[in-house]
């Protein structure tokens, strides 16, 4: 699921500027980097290195960063992407992480079974809601906004495919077969089954008016996505590294209370979501990593741009078309439920500023040490703020509203 960074718009109204939602120069540091990078390239690839060496001096000496108005450093980004794509990078450190379909799970394998005696399929469905009887209604408000966000992918793969045009980089025929086309297409595949997953639970175990979920899905379908065209591909890898680690942290959240809840049954749903997208996470920390080392200056300067744009999440625009505030309405209840907040956003920086070893970078340009500092003091100005708005939220006096996902009941925002 693309999306639950800039819930923090909702609870911290200054983060709409840091915030993102939007998808190092040694081989030790590279390793460090990507914690699960796959071993030393074979020796065919290592054809390729003398060419790596000489791509990575001309990027690196590249005259401007990726949002300049010169479309120069642009094209030298989607060079970038294309050599990766052509040295075998893509295959060994991307679709290698895509898990093959005679493997993955299907929501079938976690769900009642109809393939059964009637008797057998009655109990099932009988355990499963009796289960979700337990979880609070805050709760399945997240997942319902979650399912619903999900349900947004074919607008997000349309997204994904806005990098070009390039021959070797975006899908033009939507069959393509270099890496990055096959990237999106399993990327789709898999993030595919979340939705799937999470509306067949929603449906079965009861407890949400599955009518007015519908709709809400529907318009969001409809409405589509507010989102500015990347002004280079640095900011749509670094984008998806955000994006995916947040999804991770939400449905890991999610699993963990509903089972503190005792619905075992919606914890592993929550739970082998969360493993997809760690698994999508790793592979955009990879490519950002990779650009970082072969642009360090560039990757900084999109990084810091990226953290200072307004930028508008994939289910912002989310309605059941009689709340317009629907989609503040879920972020908050998120944040007072603990599946994600503000102190996660802050956590989640502090991140990927340590994987990416941003304080390390050495040779910036003067905007590139700017962006550099911006960047790294971005963790401890996130949780000053977080508290901030803590203690402010706590003067508040106690907040509900009704939400028509479970049946106009009210859910306490603050």
């Amino acid at each position: 699921m693309p999306g639950l960074t800039t819930m923090l718009v909702a609870v911290l109204p200054w983060a709409s500027s840091p915030v993102p939602p939007m998808k190092l120069c040694s081989g030790k540091r590279t390793a460090s980097a990507m914690p699960l990078a796959a071993k030393k390239r074979s020796a065919s690839s290592a054809n390729h290195q003398g060419r790596g060496r000489a791509l990575t001096a001309a990027t690196a000496t590249a005259p401007a960063s990726c949002h300049d108005d010169d479309q120069r450093p642009r094209l030298q980004t989607l060079e970038l992407l294309r050599f990766l794509e052509e040295d075998g990078w893509v295959e060994d450190q991307m679709l290698s992480l895509l898990t093959p379909v005679d493997e993955a799970w299907q929501p079938a394998d976690l769900l009642p079974t109809f393939a059964v005696a009637a008797e057998e399929q009655r109990a099932q469905v009988a355990e499963l809601q009796a289960r979700a009887a337990g979880v609070p209604d805050e709760l399945l408000v997240c997942l319902v906004g979650n399912m619903i966000t999900e349900e947004g992918l074919p607008t997000y793969m349309t997204m994904g495919n806005r990098i070009g045009p390039a021959e070797g980089v975006t899908d033009a025929t939507g069959r393509d077969g270099h890496g990055w086309a096959r990237w999106l297409r399993g990327w789709t595949a898999e993030e595919n089954r979340h939705g799937d997953l999470l509306n067949r639970y929603l449906y079965l175990c009861g407890r949400v008016d599955m009518r007015q979920v519908e709709r809400t899905v529907h318009h969001l379908l409809r409405r589509g996505m507010s989102m500015t065209e990347p002004s280079c591909p640095y900011h749509a890898s670094i984008y998806g590294a955000f994006q995916e680690r947040a999804t991770f942290v939400s449905h890991a959240h999610t699993a963990r209370r509903a089972a503190l809840h005792g619905d075992a049954c919606l914890a592993k749903l929550c739970g082998v979501i969360a493993g997809d997208e760690k698994r999508h996470e790793v592979a955009y920390t990879r490519v950002v990593a990779r650009s970082f080392e072969a642009d360090p200056d560039g990757v900084v300067r999109a990084l810091a741009a990226v953290m200072r744009a307004k930028v508008t999440m994939p289910g912002e625009r989310m309605t059941d078309g009689r709340d317009d505030s629907l989609f503040d309405h879920f972020s908050a209840v998120a944040q007072r439920a603990g599946v994600y907040t503000a102190a996660d956003y802050g956590d989640m920086v502090e991140h990927f500023v340590r994987t990416w070893r941003v304080a390390g970078l050495q040779g910036l340009s003067g905007e590139g040490r700017r962006a550099q500092d911006y960047v790294c003091g971005l963790p401890r100005k996130i949780r000053r703020m977080e508290e901030l708005a803590h203690d402010r939220a706590a003067q508040k006096e106690a907040q509900s509203v009704s939400i028509s996902w479970v049946f106009d009941r009210p859910v306490r925002l603050h």
